[in-house]
């Protein structure tokens, strides 16, 4: 079992660093465009793909947001944060097989109010920036241990 620790507002500091890591599948291509009906042929069909820019297929820009969304669920602040805002500007593509590591740095604390402002940045596995932004949080006043989700098995065909 995988369990979550969270941290909450009276265990933040400004500095205080989380990152989370996911390497790009075709699998999750397919999967984020079933789930999000962003069928775009620049993501889904290589034939399409290689006429343009990139040469080839490339992952949906909100991926790359969404790891930044399960790096705050999971790392920082961690489990019963709400997620009250993001800015997001993508920098460069993610191709099929990129690594991409979110870094989360705690750049403000307004403890009253539990908000915790987060920059976030997303690396590839060759340090180049693939997007940046700010969001904002609301920190957990508790500590908290949980079980991680567990995700059922899903088949594409």
């Amino acid at each position: 079992m995988n369990l979550l620790e969270n941290h909450p507002i009276n265990e933040l500091v400004v500095g205080q660093t989380a990152t989370y890591s996911k390497t790009l599948t075709e699998r999750d291509v397919i999967l984020f465009a079933a789930c999000s009906g962003d069928v775009n042929p620049v993501h889904l069909d290589k034939e399409y793909a290689a006429t343009t820019p990139f040469g080839e297929p490339i992952g949906h820009g909100m991926w790359t947001g969404a790891l930044v969304s399960a790096a705050i669920a999971t790392r920082l602040p961690g489990p019963g944060s709400v997620y009250r805002s993001q800015s997001l500007s993508f920098k460069h593509p993610v191709k099929i097989g990129d690594a991409v590591t979110v870094t989360l740095t705690v750049s403000e604390i307004r403890e009253r109010v539990k908000l915790v402002t987060l920059d976030c940045e997303a690396h590839n596995q060759d340090g180049k920036l693939i997007a940046k932004g700010v969001a904002e949080v609301i920190a957990p006043a508790e500590k908290q241990h949980l079980a991680a989700g567990v995700l059922p098995g899903i088949a594409i065909s």
